[in-house]
């Protein structure tokens, strides 16, 4: 699998795309109805979009909805797996952040 879109005009499939586009974090990302959202951001060189408690960047991991790697914000419900949502022209994306935060009077120490 390539995470590159083939223009329709060159794929020897000879298949008949409906672009649809989302909106990642405020950017309008172009995609292909049939698409996950996961794969539209993979499409577009996204390959994170969510922070782990310990910091560290996530996307696709499994690709089969079974790590929760995945979750994003779509259409205001939190937690949503995109390698398992199919895209929809108009879907509003939002990363998540699950990065430990402490508080102030923690002397600095994370």
């Amino acid at each position: 699998m390539s995470a590159h879109l083939i223009p329709a005009d060159r794929d020897p499939v000879g298949r008949c795309d409906r672009p649809l586009a989302v909106t990642v974090d405020g950017i309008r990302i172009p995609g292909i109805a049939g698409q996950t959202l996961a794969s539209v951001l993979l499409a577009a060189d996204r390959t994170m979009w969510r922070t782990a408690p310990g910091g560290g960047g996530r996307g696709v991991f499994c690709g089969i909805g079974v790590c929760f790697d995945c979750v994003a914000t779509v259409n205001g419900v939190p937690d949503i797996r995109l390698c398992r949502r199919p895209a929809r022209d108009g879907d509003v994306v939002i990363t998540q952040s699950r990065e430990n935060r402490c508080p102030a009077t923690d002397g600095g120490m994370r």
